[in-house]
């Protein structure tokens, strides 16, 4: 495993991910966080409420070309990326819980 610190939003994350993944998972840090620069001023947002702007916005240009394109709206994905981003998703709900509570 490779830790891959990203900046998103004026914050800092460090995130785990397969050897050899590091540039791949550095550059969907570098589309996130250009969503959320593209928000605006969204500071007084959790960190949680940010990702999850930022993360409709992906899913809706994912929507848009999928039905551009005529293929199912579910993408295949790469072996072990739904892994990868159910991981994700844990450590991002983890971290809420502890922000909120």
């Amino acid at each position: 495993m490779s830790n891959v610190k990203l900046a998103i939003g004026g914050r800092h994350f460090t995130v785990a991910c397969a050897e050899g993944e590091e540039d791949h998972v550095t550059g969907l840090g570098e589309m996130i966080a250009s969503k959320i620069d593209a928000m605006g001023d969204i500071s007084s947002q959790s960190e949680t409420r940010m990702l999850l702007f930022a993360a409709l916005l992906l899913a809706d240009e994912l929507h848009d070309a999928t039905a551009r394109s005529g293929e199912a709206p579910t993408p295949s994905l790469p072996r072990g990326t739904a892994q990868r981003l159910e991981t994700i998703a844990d450590r991002l709900e983890n971290l809420a819980s502890r922000l909120e509570g």
